[in-house]
């Protein structure tokens, strides 16, 4: 046991006060007369034995009352195993979870007005004159300074839902930079983490914990965990075409402990209704819903999906886009002669605008309109092309390569080596059959029919002679076509946000059969089609701070704004060029999910889609006995675990910080011990 006030302990020389009146008090008598003298001794016997008897009572417990008076006093207390109580001004940071999953419902009403309670009566266990920081997940500015209990409390007050995402180590190290804003070493540091603490953001082994802060956790739980989102959606096929049936796969997902029973999900395409459904999902499982809709015009389509579940909304709205073109762009560098099969399968379909060019008279900046490059058998690359080629990729562009028969092997893998693909070896000429095709690669789709394997007597090409594609550990390559002796005839590479088909073989008859084969015509059509209508990824609120524009740059001409008309929002985004590729960020100005035009003037470059973080979708929390056991495993004794059912934090924040205060029980004891006193006075010679 220790005291506060120890200096207090000095008045414990009162105890000779009693003392005193015992000696002199006490020991006076008053005379009593009996009638009989024969009971004198016996009753001066008596008498004596019983006076004393009670002299001794009365002055015990005027000493213990006295005792635990001065006690009171100096307020005594149990120290807390893992804390040591100083004195003076004390720094208390508080974090205060604000994130979307803290609409969910406990049994006090929402998860973040009882966390903003219990945030205030952490606050209370403090002095007024200590030093708060209030934290939330918008990681504002003015949440970054130091005020006193009335500020904090004001500044709660004002505390409202948010979309921003932050771990517990990013929190953490949010703490600690205010709490150690300063060089006041001597000043205790407190952290308080009040959150759900959901799995998905609760990173204590990467979290960096100062041994001069002391961290404790304050757990808030839902009453019951439930959650229906749409995590994504993506086109059955590669592109949209006006006036035909296209599908929309739509992935929900159900993280919660109830099934979900005929919700409506609902696809808009430009504010009109194109298809709905109703789902059914059995609890924490996914499944994909598939949408038919027919577009009737081109240009932007700006979607939103729509289901409906309470009390978590943020996440029953997904928006996204997809651009439908009237023509697909085609550009073929040509090393000789243009090829007639290529100009054979895009110059019959009006849908396609061929382009082609001699290898040395090639226009850079068309490249950034055309839906699809084809390197039509050229002998050699230059660095330029090697350059423009890797920049054009890296946007999202589509490059179908075709080898020429007398292929400079050295720049040929040269341009690989910059695009990160698999490289050529050196020609093999021998006739080789193609016995093996990926029927579920996007160059298939609708090829072939669906649920049947492809028949063991396909007549397939005959390859003549070809490079072997050597495949490289670090290339996202994948075999579309294969020949009989195990070597790639065409693969499909992954290079920056683009793709890069390689062809083994020259077109040329001399060295095989393919430009002929029925199979030709699907793989360069979709090999175009590819990405011309693809849903665009979108963009997450608060973490995704800038995008790019890969045909448009910023020019003192050329002003863009980012508008929502529903929202009557407009902003001007910031604009840098870095890579020929413009830039433009919005710092953090959007907080509304939803679909927004990028202009120029009257002009719409795109469309930008922006959706909540689905990383908070997910609700499994850890429990209090979880988050005890992580932090006993770390080891680390400046982590402790408040329980927060039922009990009033301002008791146990004392408790734990201070230790057991035992003033109380001292203030009782001395009306005891008075009490006893007032008895043995009144009725102890009875």
């Amino acid at each position: 046991m220790q005291f506060i006030y120890p200096e207090f302990l000095f008045a414990l020389s009162v105890l000779a006060i009693p003392i005193i009146i015992h000696l002199f008090n006490f020991r006076r008598f008053k005379k009593i007369y009996f009638t009989n003298v024969r009971f004198l001794k016996e009753i001066k016997q008596d008498t004596q034995s019983r006076s004393r008897l009670k002299h001794l009572l009365v002055l015990l417990s005027r000493l213990l009352a006295l005792t635990f008076l001065v006690f009171a006093f100096a307020q005594p207390f149990i120290p807390a195993k893992t804390n040591k109580v100083q004195s003076g001004t004390k720094r208390v940071s508080i974090y205060v979870d604000n994130s979307f999953s803290m609409d969910a419902l406990g049994k006090n009403g929402s998860l973040l007005e009882t966390a903003k309670k219990k945030a205030r009566e952490i606050a209370n266990a403090y002095k007024p004159s200590d030093e708060f920081q209030l934290l939330t997940s918008s990681f504002e500015g003015r949440h970054q300074r130091l005020v006193n209990r009335d500020e904090f409390f004001r500044i709660l007050d004002e505390v409202k839902p948010t979309s921003s995402v932050h771990t517990f180590s990013e929190i953490l190290q949010r703490q600690q930079d205010a709490l150690f804003s300063d060089n006041k070493a001597k000043t205790t540091k407190t952290s308080y983490i009040v959150s759900d603490f959901q799995k998905s953001t609760f990173d204590l082994d990467q979290a960096k914990i100062d041994t001069a802060v002391q961290v404790s956790l304050v757990p808030i739980t839902a009453s019951t965990v439930n959650n229906l989102y749409i995590d994504t959606c993506f086109l059955s096929t590669p592109f949209v075409q006006i006036n035909t049936p296209n599908e929309l796969v739509v992935r929900i997902k159900n993280t919660g402990d109830n099934n979900a029973e005929n919700i409506p999900l609902k696809l808009l395409i430009n504010n009109s209704q194109k298809a709905i459904a109703s789902i059914s999902l059995n609890s924490h499982s996914t499944t994909e819903v598939k949408l038919n809709f027919t577009i009737s015009e081109s240009g932007w389509q700006r979607a939103q999906l729509n289901i409906t579940d309470y009390p978590i909304t943020f996440d029953d709205n997904f928006f996204f886009n997809f651009n439908v073109r009237n023509n697909l762009q085609v550009l073929s560098i040509n090393g000789e002669q243009p090829s007639p099969a290529l100009n054979a399968i895009f110059g019959n379909d009006t849908y396609f605008s061929l382009k082609n060019s001699n290898q040395n008279q090639i226009d850079y900046s068309a490249f950034a309109s055309m839906q699809l490059i084809i390197l039509n058998e050229l002998n050699d690359y230059s660095s330029g092309l090697i350059q423009e080629l890797k920049r054009y990729v890296t946007k999202g562009g589509s490059i179908f390569i075709i080898p020429s028969s007398n292929a400079n092997i050295s720049t040929y893998n040269n341009l690989f080596s910059e695009l990160g693909i698999s490289s050529f070896g050196q020609k093999i000429s021998q006739q080789e059959k193609i016995d093996k095709i990926e029927a579920k690669h996007p160059l298939f789709t609708g090829v072939f029919e669906k649920g049947k394997s492809l028949p063991e007597n396909l007549d397939l090409p005959v390859i003549n002679s070809y490079f072997p594609i050597i495949k490289s550990s670090k290339s996202l390559s994948e075999t579309v076509m294969r020949l009989s002796s195990g070597n790639s005839y065409l693969t499909s590479n992954q290079s920056g946000k683009g793709v890069i088909y390689v062809l083994a073989s020259s077109l040329q008859p001399e060295d095989g059969s393919f430009s002929r084969h029925a199979l030709f015509v699907p793989v360069l059509l979709r090999s175009a089609l590819r990405g011309s209508s693809e849903v665009n990824i979108p963009l997450i609120i608060g973490q995704d701070h800038e995008f790019a524009i890969s045909d448009t740059l910023v020019s003192s001409d050329n002003v863009f704004n980012l508008i929502n008309v529903k929202e009557k929002f407009d902003i001007i985004p910031e604009g840098k060029i870095f890579n020929n590729t413009t830039l433009l960020s919005v710092h953090d100005q959007i907080k509304n999910a939803e679909n927004y035009d990028l202009r120029t003037g009257n002009s719409i470059i795109a469309v930008e889609s922006f959706n909540f973080n689905r990383k908070e979708s997910d609700l499994s929390i850890y429990s209090t006995d979880e988050l005890t056991e992580m932090s006993s495993r770390l080891g680390n004794s400046n982590i402790n675990v408040i329980e927060t059912e039922g009990k009033d934090l301002s008791h146990s924040i004392a408790q734990l910080n201070e230790g057991k205060r035992l003033w109380k029980y001292c203030i009782i004891l001395v009306l005891v011990f008075l009490a006893i006193e007032i008895l043995l006075i009144r009725f102890f010679r009875k």
